[in-house]
This record gives structure tokens, sequence and C-alpha cells, in this order.
């Protein structure tokens, strides 16, 4: 891969920026390099619709004079010292921020783990038009499907190098490949469409795309007829899809920042058993071949496997370093680069499984609502207040009875927690994974 990203040019582009600041005036400063290359083909009914490469580098410097920061970025470095000087300039007229800092030099990783982040796998046009075309074909295969929403397939190389003025200096080069299909069955205004997608790190592990295909028709298909429900109270599962949504609520009331600011509905929960008794929430870094892995943060910070939910009970808030010195603790490696700057947030985060598989967790609720899409972003991270649209099917006795939409599920997220129950299907290909959960006794509004 050294012909597509060469690691050391970016090497070259961080430490020039780190110097030209250090003789600008800067007390500290950090350089972040960023380059990739991608390439991605969209079919729609047999046909390419459109292929697209992209290449992009781009580098940020940001300095510190006392407490007072700056960033600048671009897309070339012709003049690190005229980059470095502006940047300089900016600080000294901001406005002071008591947390602002480089990470503590003790914190920074010193030993590089080696992890599975790269497939050297390099793709070809006619390769991704291949695959994109074979995931839409088994899509239209299916009975009832009546046209495509269109089929894709992609593959990524990125490359990442850190240097900051206290002798940090690290770098990585990792790959990701997808496909996805969506499918249309019906016709009129009755026609309703679905999806479904695999993205990976490497290439061995995408799923075939005919199963793809395959899954987006029938779930398209599955959804023909929906029928519209009363105002009641009922039990609620949300397959596994729908179910990140909720780990993604978690991951924001948690984040460092939020905590800092007081606009999290769990900022006065640590050490509290915010969900049941044996739910348990990992947050790993180093996960093997994972969507969020990496060797370092966005300041260079060390990291360990955090148990943020432990036995139910909230353990951990994910921390950067200006989060973490707010709120006088010690940051945890969770700091993403943003621009300008970091801030905290989730890495490879999974809600653990439970025992029962989606099957029985109907058979226990009896009847209620399978949630597969939802709608909108209802909810209050403050109080924790939840609200959206959603549709799925309705099942009685376990069994499914008909497809459902027009609906709407309302609830608190501090209820929601303390009543969730964890599927054994793992969904376990991405950033945030979890199995179906369920919960009981939520407000649903229908007709």
């Amino acid at each position: 891969m050294s012909d597509l990203i060469d690691q050391s040019e970016l090497q070259s582009r961080a430490a020039r920026l780190v110097e030209a600041a250090r003789k600008a005036g800067a007390d500290a400063c950090d350089a972040i390099a960023v380059t990739g290359v991608s390439l991605g083909v969209d079919v729609r009914e047999g046909k390419v619709e459109e292929t697209e490469r992209a290449e992009g580098d781009d580098v940020t410097l940001r300095v510190f004079v006392g407490k007072r920061t700056a960033a600048v970025s671009a897309n070339r470095l012709d003049d690190p010292a005229s980059l470095a000087e502006r940047a300089v300039a900016m600080a000294k007229v901001a406005p002071e921020d008591p947390y602002a800092g480089l990470a503590d030099p003790e914190l920074l990783v010193k030993d590089f783990p080696v992890l599975e982040l790269l497939d050297t796998t390099e793709m070809t046009a006619e390769q991704l038009t291949e695959i994109a075309l074979e995931t839409e074909a088994a899509g239209l295969a299916v009975d009832g499907v009546s046209k495509s929403g269109g089929a894709g397939a992609s593959w990524r190389l990125a490359g990442v190098v850190l240097a900051t003025s206290h002798g940090f200096e690290g770098s990585y080069l990792s790959s990701r490949y997808g496909m996805s299909m969506t499918a249309v069955a019906g016709d009129g205004t009755a026609m309703e469409r679905d999806y479904d997608f695999d993205s990976r790190t490497f290439f061995e592990d995408l799923e075939a795309p005919a199963e793809i295909g395959r899954r987006a028709g029938e779930r398209a298909v599955r959804r023909l007829n929906p029928q519209k429900l009363s105002t009641r109270t009922t039990n609620v599962i949300y397959e596994s899809r729908a179910a990140r949504s909720i780990l993604g609520h978690l991951a924001g009331a948690i984040n460092g920042a939020s905590i800092a600011r007081k606009t999290s509905f769990l900022k006065e929960k640590m050490n509290e058993a915010v969900f049941a008794p044996g739910i348990q929430v990992v947050d790993d870094p180093f996960k093997r071949r994972g969507a969020a892995t990496r060797p370092f943060d966005g300041e260079g910070t060390r990291a360990d496997v955090l148990n943020v939910i432990e036995d139910g009970v909230l353990r951990h808030w994910f921390l950067d370093g200006a989060s973490a010195r707010e709120l006088g603790l010690s940051p945890n490696g969770r700091a993403h680069r943003s621009g300008s700057g970091t801030s905290p947030g989730a890495t490879n985060i999974t809600l653990m499984p439970g025992d029962k598989s989606l099957e029985e967790l109907m058979a226990d609720a009896g009847e209620g609502l399978l949630v597969t899409d939802l709608i909108g972003h209802g909810v209050n991270g403050i109080t924790g207040d939840y609200s959206r649209g959603a549709s799925g099917f309705w099942f009685e006795n376990g069994q499914i009875v008909e497809p459902v939409s027009e609906i709407t599920i309302a609830g608190n997220l501090i209820d929601m927690f303390q009543r969730l129950v964890p599927g054994n299907d793992l969904d376990n290909r991405y950033s945030s994974a979890t199995p179906s959960l369920m919960i009981e006794g939520m407000a649903l509004a229908g007709s």
C-alpha cells in the first residue's frame, strides 16, 4: 500500500508543522496529518449509475499560547511557517480556556499495540461493480420486489499521523470495505422499501453480496400493507439494527463534555445502578478488526478496555484531556479529533448479549411491537425523555401478526435502561454493537 499512502510523507508534514509552530512562539502544539483514497460504485437496475474515486489530504495544526488556543487547517503544506504564524497570531487573541492543553506526557502511548487495522486488498472499479451488481440482482430476485432503489460497493484506505511538541509521534493505516442494497416492494402508493448493508475492516469478513441483496429484498416485502395501531402501553423489542440507537443514547449521556456541562441525564449516576443487574457494556479500543479500533486516541493518550456498565452499575465517563481536567479526573484515552480540537466519545462500544433469542424474547413478551426502523431524533439529553417515530411488526403469542407503521414510541431512558433485557443475537460488526433489546411497558401512540 506504500504506493497509495506514504506514511513517511505524513510524518514529515506533521513534524514540520510542530517545528514551525514552536519557532513562531507557541508554548505547545500538536499536528495531525490525514490522507485517504476511496473508490465507490453505485448501480441501479443493472447499470452503473456512478463511479467515484476520491483522494484527499488534510493537515491541522493546534497551538497553545498560555491557556489560549487556536487551530488552522490546510489541504497543502507549501509554507509551514506561514501556517504556524497564523495559528499563533489567532491564539494570542483567543479567549482563555482554563482546561486547554496537551495530554500529560505520562499518559502518552509508549508501546504501540499491533492491531488488525489494514487489509492490503486493493479493489478496482470493475470488482466493486461486480459486487454491487450481484447484490442488486439478489434483491431483485426476491418474490414481491418490484424495483431496485440502488446498490453499491466501496473501498477506502486512510492514513493518520499525530505529532506533538512534547515528543509524541504515532501513525496508523486503516482500511474499510462495504456494500449495500435498497429494495422496493409493491406498486404505486402501496410501495415499501428497506435495505441491508455490510461494512468491514477486512474484505474477507464481508458477507456474500447475494446474502445482503436477499435480505434487503425480504425486508422490503415483509413491510407491505402496514397497519396502524391504537394508542396503548405495550412491550417493545428493538431488533439489533434498531437497538444500536439505544446504545448511542447511553454513549452520549456518559460523554465527559456533557457531564462537565451538566447536560446529561446521567450526570449524578456514577457508581449507581443504571441498568438491571447482569447488564454489561464494554468499550474496547483494541477490538479485533473493529470499526473504531485504533492504537492511540486524538491526543496520543493510551487507552484501556472500559467496563462502562458493570453488572448494571455505571463505572466510567468517556474522557478526553479537557473534559477530564474540568471534572478533576484522569483522561481515559477517549479523545476524538474533530477539526480544531478534541471531544470525548466511545470507541468500539458493545452491550453484551443475554441468553435468549429474538424469538424467545417475543415469546416472553407475549404481545408487543418489534421495532425494525426508527424515525427522527426525539431524545432530550438533559432529562432522558424519549420519543421516536417507529415502524416494524406487531406480534401476539410470540408470533408476528402484521407489519405496522406511523407509530410513536415514548418513555424515559432512565426507566428504559432499568427494564432493558438483551437477547443473544449480538451484531458485532460495527463500532456500536448490540443484540436485540426488549423493554417492557413503553407508551405507544398510534391512530
